[in-house]
């Protein structure tokens, strides 16, 4: 008898631990924005101390989601996350959306987004790959999506090494920062640190960091998969995102120690720059390796977790019941990886070809919709930045905005773990939600239109599949 099946929930043993949770958590958001975002932070902080401010507001604000995320995991505890809460607050066809928007746009288009820095770095240290980018960008969404294939285990394993990888690195670059002499307080540099206070720009900074704390929602993509969820979901997220604050204030610190304000707010590549200053010219190198794994224990997290959303989503809809396809021994979604992995790699097709660009704008043409500002983005990782960024924040506020409507609509629903300060860290999440969605729409321009279109089609799908919904 084959081991694929398909069934309405899958009868899978809980695999996923508390540690494991955690490393999901830390490998999808400590990405790449501690390797380059930071120098616009310091830039636009204006001084140091407003800086490191704003990186501890920024773990604040997502400890203020994280927590409303635990409420909603602990008290619908299914795989899926968003899907089901949002599905529960205003009905299937906005649970049949977020579904759609995430395999088409959000999840699939931040696999490629960090596939790009992957093919980036390995440029770097490799020279000669330079001109095999697309198939660079390619390879670990297919090996890494494969992997995943053969089991959670084979999943969780592979996450948990890489985001221990990527802590080790990390903690290399403070100690090389802590053994380099710090930079003295009255050095020139100070004359930029006043020019840049008097042009700061905080609301600007904070988009850079709250881009930096990303993703932890993913933690509840896997809920019904967790061990002692009820217990350990919530700790994961909480214990997640102290952990991604320590780290973020540890490194930052150490930036400025070994670099001085004036050098970070106008350096590219801090880390790279650290280590060349302990370790001479291989650092980085040494810096482009840990980027590479780090981007790579983003993409393994986000498979993990993602391709879950779309085998729930199959099991209750006939039309998409082949998504739920589960190899049961193996405990993975095989149907919904297969899909994403080709998902992803038509977008980066899309975006990193001429062709492909060429092809989406005519496509928009038929609808007499002009072609997009390709030119305005220098490549494939900030055009996939501003296409999906809009409807990421944009789903989050319905989530948020779903903690009111499902403590109204189940009053007497267990929960295990409720909001502390209710309502306060709802209000601050959905006001964050709404910041950062005007600012990314503000950003991408036309290019929003690479999450708007296949949300409209979204709509079109969703009028085929609503009169055959099994829920």
């Amino acid at each position: 008898m084959s081991s694929e099946t398909i069934s309405s929930e899958p009868h899978i043993r809980p695999a996923i631990g508390l540690w494991d949770a955690v490393s999901i958590i830390v490998g999808i958001v400590v990405g790449t924005s501690i390797f380059r975002a930071t120098a616009a932070i310091f830039d636009n902080a204006g001084s140091p101390a407003p800086a490191i401010l704003l990186w501890i507001a920024g773990g604040v604000l997502a400890w203020c989601g994280a927590v409303c995320y635990a409420e909603l995991a602990t008290s619908f505890p299914r795989d899926g996350g968003d899907y089901e809460y949002l599905n529960r607050a205003f009905g299937p066809w906005c649970g049949f959306l977020f579904a759609w928007a995430q395999i088409t746009t959000v999840i699939s288009g931040n696999i490629g987004i960090m596939a790009y820095v992957f093919a980036d770095y390995a440029g770097q240290v490799w020279p000669d790959l330079k001109n095999y980018t697309v198939a660079l960008t390619a390879a670990p969404i297919v090996i890494l999506s494969a992997l995943n294939a053969l089991g959670v285990f084979a999943g969780k394993a592979t996450q948990n090494f890489l985001t221990a990888t990527k802590v080790i690195g990390l903690g290399g670059i403070v100690l090389a920062a802590a053994i380099t002499s710090a930079v003295p307080a009255s050095q020139p540099q100070a004359e930029n640190a006043v020019h840049a206070e008097s042009s700061a720009n905080l609301g600007l900074a904070l988009v850079f960091v709250l881009y930096a704390y990303g993703g932890w929602q993913h933690a509840a993509y896997v809920a019904a998969e967790v061990r002692d969820e009820r217990r350990n979901l919530p700790r994961a997220l909480v214990l997640g995102i102290i952990g991604i604050t320590i780290i973020y204030l540890i490194v930052n610190v150490a930036y400025l120690h070994a670099l001085g304000f004036g050098a970070a707010r106008l350096a590219k590549t801090p880390a790279a720059d650290v280590l060349q200053q302990t370790c001479g010219p291989w650092g980085a190198k040494a810096i482009s390796v840990l980027v590479m794994l780090s981007a790579l224990g983003a993409i393994n997290g986000m498979i993990l977790t993602g391709v879950r959303i779309y085998a729930v989503w199959g099991a209750d809809y006939p039309a998409l019941r082949w998504l739920g396809t589960w190899n049961e021994r193996r405990a993975a979604p095989t149907a919904a990886i297969a899909l994403q992995t080709i998902i992803a790699l038509a977008l980066v097709l899309l975006v990193g070809t001429s062709a492909g660009q060429t092809l989406f704008d005519t496509t928009l043409s038929l609808f007499g919709i002009a072609a997009l500002p390709w030119q305005k983005f220098p490549g494939g990782f900030e055009m996939l930045v501003a296409g999906s960024t809009p409807v990421f924040w944009f789903l989050c506020l319905m989530t948020g905005i779903s903690v009111f409507i499902l403590r109204l609509s189940y009053p007497n629903a267990d929960r295990p773990f409720t909001i502390p300060l209710f309502p306060l860290p709802a209000i601050a999440f959905c006001a964050t939600c709404i910041y950062m969605l005007k600012t990314s729409i503000d950003y991408a321009g036309g290019l929003t239109m690479l999450g708007v279109v296949p949300l409209a089609v979204g709509v079109v799908a969703w009028a085929h599949c609503r009169t055959k919904a099994t829920r």
